[in-house]
């Protein structure tokens, strides 16, 4: 009697799960309030959010370091090198170093904030001591699959923040080289690449037109996600070949904003399962430099506001970003 052959078992795989925020500032008065309640403070409400993911990532919107003369500019930020055990502790595991504050204090407090990311073992992605350090993705393994994170800027100051092969700075993407080439590479070398990225105008609801030409580049060159910070306000979505890009996450840990929509702020819950990307949010509002979780009606507010600032898509009653035909 001929044995029948068993049917071929599908290879078993884990989804991996992710959390990001919007900009994280742990100086002036939210580096007093720690200073004052202990560096958990911050995040009480949404760590439990933070730690459940395999992969928690945020924007880094300050040196941390005691070195360094502040920056000719109107605002400059530098927290206390104790306020990154706050951030370990809430279960962050990366951060983007690319935006326009993490020089503020020169070169030396940069070096110092690379060093005190090392220290607490959080990885960073956007900056660093030349070109290729800070183009470079941080990778992390998980489930069995390589993922890079990667950490891009189109909102600096000056030129002179550009990392060059030989000068230190930040990951510029006013340019498509040498930007593309680091994408593609991450892309190359990972199952799964998202890139953060500090754009638009501040305050803005809608992304400018480049941003939304850029984000679509990126995803054409194989990346899974973008994420968007810098316009201290929530920016709707898009979906693109099915990968999203969230234009703004808003402010998270932040002093306070004297207009109602920039204490406005959400965290975006996503999950890879063998390629495919699905993500939701979850709404908060930020009181005394803390994100804080919301009411019902607080939560449907803001789903429906993303659905009229988004793009081919729209948020269901529980935070789903789905495309625009579906309900």
């Amino acid at each position: 009697m001929v044995k029948k052959p068993k049917p071929s078992q599908p290879t078993p795989h884990d989804p991996i799960t992710f959390a990001f925020t919007g900009d994280v500032l742990l100086d002036k008065d939210v580096g007093q309030a720690i200073d004052q309640y202990g560096v958990d403070y911050p995040f009480q409400q949404v760590a439990p959010i933070l730690q459940k993911a395999d992969i928690a990532a945020i924007n880094l919107e300050t040196s941390v370091s005691t070195r360094g003369n502040p920056a000719g500019k109107q605002f400059t930020f530098r927290a206390k090198p104790k306020t990154l055990q706050g951030v370990k502790n809430a279960g962050v595991d990366v951060v983007t170093l690319a935006n326009n504050h993490t020089l503020d204090y020169g070169v030396d407090a940069l070096e110092d904030t690379i060093t005190n990311l090392d220290e607490q073992k959080i990885g960073h992605t956007g900056a660093g001591m030349d070109e290729k350090e800070a183009f470079s993705a941080h990778y992390i393994k998980k489930n069995g699959k390589t993922i890079a994170i990667l950490g891009l800027s189109h909102v600096l100051p000056e030129g002179s923040w550009f990392a060059k092969p030989d000068q230190p700075g930040i990951a510029e993407a006013y340019n498509t080289e040498p930007m593309m080439s680091y994408v593609k590479k991450a892309v190359k070398k990972a199952d799964y690449t998202i890139v953060m990225i500090h754009w638009n105008r501040e305050l803005a609801d809608y992304p400018q037109e480049y941003a939304r030409t850029l984000g679509k580049q990126f995803i054409d060159a194989g990346v899974s996600a973008v994420i968007g910070s810098h316009s201290h306000c929530l920016m709707g979505a898009e979906l693109y070949k099915g990968s999203p890009i969230y234009y703004s996450l808003g402010n998270f840990v932040f002093t306070k904003s004297s207009v109602a929509k920039g204490r406005e702020t959400m965290i975006v819950n996503m999950t890879i399962d063998n390629g495919k990307v699905t993500s939701s949010v979850v709404p908060a509002n930020i009181s005394n430099g803390q994100p804080r979780l919301q009411d019902q009606a607080y939560n449907q507010y803001i789903f429906q506001k993303l659905s009229r600032l988004s793009y081919n898509a729209h948020f269901s009653t529980d935070g789903e970003l789905l495309p625009a035909s579906k309900n």
